[in-house]
């Protein structure tokens, strides 16, 4: 069976991908990160979508962003913002470099494991002016992968970023998710790390307005 390695945040995204991934006939390898961020919520609901999914191996990566800070989900200093979706700017939960950190990591995994197909949830549809989203950087990763690696180099064995969603609206992944019978009561997108999703932060506000567009009930309560 070919293999993938899937970037796991335990959020709507990446869980949706992973399914995807098992659709597609991959015998899946899922990464999660501990990266110093302001909660573990996510991390532990990668965990239980992981089992839920029968994947072949998960694993936490344990780096220390918040050494550095720089962003609203690793820097305790910066608060996480009131959500705005008509926002034009670069928004503080921005964490630098991220994706570019991950998927180096994921392409590392990847070698040792035998995959040579990498999937990541990300969309420049909807990704909230993150750089390290679009297509334009994706493409860029992969060809850096391919040139920095063994099995790409000596062996031939090219990798490939799959990034699905990355034309796609949150509303179509929705309904997408739903075909493939992603259970979104196990996912956690929000900011915070509180017992229930704040309702209020530009994670939250995305995921709402997509459930109610896509005309299915979001299985997670909201503060507000």
């Amino acid at each position: 069976m070919k293999k993938a390695v899937v970037l796991l945040s335990g959020g709507l995204d990446s869980t949706t991908a992973l399914y995807l991934a098992k659709e597609q006939g991959f015998e899946v390898y899922s990464i999660s990160f501990n990266y110093g961020q302001r909660h573990n919520k996510e991390l532990e609901c990668a965990k239980n979508i992981a089992e839920k999914a029968g994947v072949k191996q998960h694993i936490v990566v344990n780096t220390n962003m918040d050494a550095w800070g720089g962003s609203a989900l690793t820097d305790e200093s910066i608060e996480v913002p009131e959500g705005d979706e008509n926002r034009k700017d670069i928004p503080v939960t921005y964490v630098p470099a991220r994706n570019m950190i991950f998927l180096a990591y994921a392409a590392s995994y990847a070698e040792v494991v035998g995959a040579q197909d990498v999937f990541i949830g990300v969309s420049q549809v909807d990704y909230s002016g993150y750089v390290d989203c679009r297509e334009e950087f994706i493409k860029a990763m992969e060809n850096a992968i391919n040139m920095g690696t063994v099995c790409a180099v000596e062996q031939g064995r090219k990798i490939k970023i799959h990034a699905p969603f990355m034309f796609m609206t949150k509303t179509q992944e929705i309904e997408l998710g739903m075909k493939l019978g992603v259970d979104y009561s196990d996912t956690w997108t929000c900011y915070k790390g509180d017992e229930l999703p704040c309702g209020e932060c530009d994670s939250c506000l995305l995921r709402i307005k997509a459930f109610e567009e896509a005309g299915f009930q979001d299985p997670l309560q909201y503060k507000k």
